[in-house]
C-alpha cells in the first residue's frame, strides 16, 4: 500500500523520461500565480473580510474560483456545502452552478449565514437561490435527500472529515462530486513527525477516499489542498 512521503527539503516531480526535477521558486511562483488567476467580486472581498474579522480562514481566491469551475463541470443544479462561513465559497459556487440551481448551505453558527445572505445578495443571486440550515453537520445531512445532490463541498471540522465522506456519498447521485478544503493541513499531511488528531484524520481521509472502490480522486494542489472525488 502507497504511503505518504518522508519530508523532504527538495520536492521534486518525476517527468515522462524518468527524470526528476526541483520545483524551483519560479515553479512555486506560477503556483502562486495561477491560485490568484481569476479576480473575485466586491461581495467576495467583503465576505472574505466578514471572515478575517470572525477568525474563519476561507478558501484561497484560487481554490474559490476551481469550486466554481467543478461546479460548472458537473453542471451543478443541487450543491450541498459543509460550513457556510461567511459565504466566500457559497459565491464561487453559485457562479458556477446552473442559473436554476439551490445551494444548500450548512452552518453552526446562524450568525455567518446572516453574512453569506448578505453576500449573496450583493453577488446578484436571488434569495431562492440558497437555503441556510443553521445546526451541526452529522446532525443536518442525515435530513437531506439521498442521491439528491450534484456537488458536496465539506469546509467543516476536520475531526469528523470521515463522516461527512459517508454522507456524501449517499447524498451524490452517480457521477456527482464531493470536494474537501484543506486537505493539506499546511504541509502537516506528508510531514512525517508527530501530528495532532485533525491532521491524522485528514490521512485518514485521503487513504480511504483514494482505496475506494466507488471513487475516482485527485488533490488539487491550490489553497491549502483540494481533495476531489467523482461517485461512480
Amino acid at each position: 500500500m502507497c504511503e505518504f512521503p518522508p519530508p523532504t527539503d527538495k520536492v521534486t516531480r518525476r517527468h515522462p523520461r524518468g527524470r526528476e526535477r526541483a520545483i524551483t521558486g519560479n515553479r512555486q511562483t506560477s503556483w502562486a500565480f495561477a491560485d490568484a488567476f481569476v479576480a473575485e467580486d466586491d461581495a467576495i472581498r467583503w465576505a472574505r473580510d466578514r471572515a478575517r474579522e470572525a477568525g474563519l480562514y476561507p478558501v484561497s481566491p484560487g481554490a474559490g474560483a476551481t469550486l466554481g469551475v467543478l461546479a460548472a463541470t458537473v453542471g451543478a443544479k443541487a450543491v450541498a456545502e459543509i460550513g457556510t462561513g461567511t459565504g466566500v465559497s457559497g459565491v464561487h459556487l453559485l457562479h458556477g452552478m446552473r442559473p436554476d440551481g439551490v445551494l444548500t448551505t450548512v452552518d453552526p453558527e446562524p450568525e455567518r449565514q446572516q453574512f453569506a445572505r448578505q453576500a449573496f445578495r450583493a453577488a446578484g443571486f436571488a434569495s431562492n437561490r440558497a437555503r441556510f440550515i443553521p445546526g451541526r453537520a452529522l446532525e443536518v445531512l442525515p435530513r437531506l435527500a439521498d442521491s439528491g445532490y450534484d456537488l458536496v463541498f465539506c469546509d467543516g471540522d476536520p475531526l469528523e472529515c470521515l463522516d461527512y465522506l459517508a454522507e456524501s456519498l449517499r447524498l451524490l447521485r452517480p457521477g456527482g462530486l464531493v470536494v474537501f478544503q484543506g486537505v493539506l493541513a499546511e504541509g502537516r499531511t506528508v510531514d512525517a513527525g508527530p501530528q495532532p488528531v485533525e491532521v491524522v484524520r485528514q490521512r485518514e481521509l485521503l487513504r480511504a477516499v483514494r482505496e475506494s472502490s466507488e471513487l475516482v480522486a485527485s488533490v488539487l494542489p491550490v489553497g491549502d489542498g483540494l481533495l476531489c472525488a467523482v461517485k461512480r
